[in-house]
């Protein structure tokens, strides 16, 4: 048996870069070795951004990577650095900028860069690159000789290049700051407008294939309808492209009808085929927005979807030691999808003929098949249309769909499973503790809250050390330095996690938190870099301002320290969340529907919500915090502090317990009389 040589890459923790680690290519990890090789031979840098679930990263990869002399000629002309985009997102987002401006095209993975030794600075770039000229695309190992001999005859163009792109980089990552800006609630009508002109009326989303869920769009309407009816001026416009678009996705292929969970994004404008890989950071925040619709509409098939997903997360997703994990692959066995698609011959094989009679016009297995000559379940029949074609009742078909599905899901186990990227990232759980926390609270399932305690205490243990949070862990080794979204967001998540139990422990986390990041990534002009004050020096430090997959780490950033700031009382938080909303009200106020979770700051800074605090016994208080967690409230926190909690904030301690159950609402810096009477609560919530 001969020995599999392995390059640089055999030592690391991504599953993405060890699924390089036996390539032909000499990988080096990002580092200073790395970089050092680079200026001392005065090579180029071929820089490769992807990430585990990635089928085009996984398509060149076969192609070039693996091909002995593909990789030759990328040995002799380039220093190689292979990264993960999922645990280098600082890497990732210079790049895709500088990648957008050098080619005035959208980004991508496999995202290829090729950098000067020097400076580390991109002078050409692109996305996936076939090893044969195809797609208008030149070959591989043609481009790599063009490029170095570019490298090599015209530095001087390269140099004068570098220069203006590094101006409009600059310019990027440091917005203009209007310094007499007034700020005001203009962003919130400007942003549900935008949405609105970019909104798909017959099938729910926005713009055309290939779609994302765009959850932080969604949330936005979702508050934007709240504000309307608190002022008697229902904005019902809003309340219906939300739920048109919920119900789409929810009935749609994204969503995995057997298995629960969604997918990426729709490769069509009917969402029926998805780009089949799942990631942690879509599934979150779906699953709050799925249960705080349910508590705004009591639509049962919100419920339902909340539900599927969060149990598809519990049995899929989570480790053993509570950390969730990162994402599943688009491909099983060399193919997309492999693993979701069927046969009617499959299906009528496992199902009986009253199920099949039901779930074949359900999910389409009677029209012509849909991917690649088999049949992906896409919703296109209601239940109540299908019972009356068969002469039975609804509640049947729904017995008989809800057998059908778990002979199905019982029988797709036993193939062969997508591959599952098994690191933990400090950002995607906190969007999952978050998620899970908000359906315990909305949908009355408290597996979900001890799912959400399990996942926050992995981290608290794991990736909490001396004092620092850490961005990533696998098989118990957490390294590489925390982000400005891994603290906010877990803030956020602690936050609602909060709103199921009680923690003194967990509140002072979420204040070290706090202070971490006001000491070592607030900038001096307002706002909040993404790399910390000692993070490794790179050829830009962003302020993220705009959502992308994930919120913008500002604009979260600003609102958990407008909570923090009422709740608490504590001035420096309100001030630092004031200059972020000012540094940033240009692009705010330009591109609003781009800038939702700015919005939602902006919003609970100039309109705060309310704080309910409530005191009693603990089994006592529970009555009272169901009452609060009825209705759809995205700004309002509810906390329900037992009177023996120890270790209290100043300014909760101050909401004394009193001989029996007791609520205090606060609204921004004002408090309202002891409420005694549950029923008044009722009230003063309504």
């Amino acid at each position: 048996m001969t020995d599999v040589k392995t390059n640089h890459l055999a030592g690391e923790t991504s599953p993405y870069l060890l699924q390089h680690a036996d390539n032909p290519v000499d990988w080096h990890p990002w580092g200073e070795e790395a970089l050092a090789l680079a200026r001392r031979e005065d090579k180029p840098i071929l820089l490769s951004i992807g990430y585990s679930a990635c089928h085009w990263c996984h398509v060149m990869a076969h192609e070039s990577f693996e091909d002995p002399g593909v990789a030759q000629v990328m040995n002799d002309l380039f220093v190689n650095i292979k990264v993960d985009r999922e645990e280098r997102p600082d890497l990732d987002k210079i790049y895709q900028v500088a990648h957008s401006l050098l080619t005035q095209r959208n980004g991508g993975w496999p995202l290829t860069m090729f950098l000067t030794p020097e400076e580390r600075i991109p002078f050409f770039g692109g996305t996936y690159f076939p090893r044969q000229p195809r797609f208008g695309l030149p070959g591989f190992t043609e481009l790599l000789q063009r490029v170095a001999d570019f490298y090599r005859e015209r530095k001087d163009a390269i140099a004068n290049q570098n220069q203006d792109l590094m101006r409009a980089m600059q310019a990027i990552a440091a917005p203009q700051r209007v310094e007499d800006a007034e700020l005001s609630l203009l962003p919130l009508d400007v942003a549900r407008r935008q949405l609105e002109e970019q909104y798909d009326e017959q099938r729910g989303g926005f713009g055309q294939a290939p779609k994302f869920p765009h959850p932080g769009s969604l949330e936005r309407l979702l508050r934007h309808w709240q504000r309307s009816r608190q002022q008697d001026n229902s904005d019902d416009r809003a309340l219906e492209m939300l739920t048109r678009t919920l119900e789409r996705m929810a009935l749609g292929g994204i969503n995995d009808q057997i298995g629960g969970g969604f997918c990426r994004y729709s490769t069509d404008d009917d969402w029926m085929i998805p780009h089949f890989e799942k990631m942690l950071y879509d599934n979150g925040p779906l699953l709050a927005l799925y249960s705080q619709t349910h508590a705004a509409t009591r639509e049962p098939l919100f419920a339902r979807t909340a539900m599927t997903t969060a149990d598809w997360v519990m049995r899929e997703m989570q480790s053993p030691e509570g950390g969730y994990y990162s994402s599943l692959d688009a491909d099983s066995e060399g193919e997309e999808g492999k693993f979701y698609v069927w046969t009617p011959d499959e299906v009528q094989a496992a199902l009986s003929a009253e199920e099949y009679a039901a779930f074949a016009p359900r999910y389409g297995l009677d029209r012509a098949a849909n991917f690649e000559g088999r049949w992906y379940p896409h919703v296109f029949r209601s239940p109540g249309d299908i019972a009356a074609d068969l002469g039975i009742d609804t509640a049947e078909v729904e017995r008989r769909l809800d057998s059908a599905r778990d002979k199905l899901f019982t029988l797709r186990e036993q193939r062969v499973r997508p591959g599952r990227d098994d690191k933990i990232l400090t950002a995607w759980n906190a969007l999952m503790i978050r998620g899970m926390a908000i359906a315990a609270r909305h949908l009355q399932r408290p597996d979900y809250a001890e799912s959400a305690e399990r996942a926050l205490g992995f981290i608290r243990n794991t990736l909490w050390q001396d004092g620092r949070l850490l961005a990533t862990c696998k098989d118990g080794h957490a390294h590489l330095n925390a982000y400005l979204d891994d603290h906010v967001y877990l803030i956020d998540a602690i936050l609602e996690l909060l709103q199921v139990r009680w923690s003194s422990a967990d509140m002072q986390f979420a204040l070290e938190l706090t202070e971490v990041v006001l000491k070592h990534f607030q900038a001096d002009d307002g706002g909040f870099y993404f790399t910390a004050d000692d993070h490794e020096a790179l050829i830009q430090r962003p302020k993220p301002v705009h959502d992308d997959s994930q919120p913008a780490g500002n604009g979260v950033a600003a609102r958990v320290l407008v909570r923090l700031g009422h709740l608490l009382a504590e001035p420096r938080y309100l001030d630092a969340a004031e200059a972020t909303l000012r540094a940033l009200w240009l692009p705010m106020e330009q591109n609003a529907f781009a800038c939702t979770s700015l919005v939602d700051a902006l919003e609970e800074f100039l309109d705060p919500g309310e704080a309910v605090i409530l005191r009693g016994e603990a089994d006592a208080i529970q009555n009272w915090q169901t009452d609060c967690a009825a209705a759809c409230a995205p700004k309002r926190l509810c906390l329900a502090i037992p009177n023996d909690a120890a270790d209290l904030p100043e300014a909760l301690a101050e909401k004394r317990p009193q001989e029996e159950t007791v609520a205090y609402i606060c609204t921004g810096t004002r408090c309202s009389p002891p409420i005694r009477m549950r029923e008044e609560l009722r009230k003063a919530l309504a």
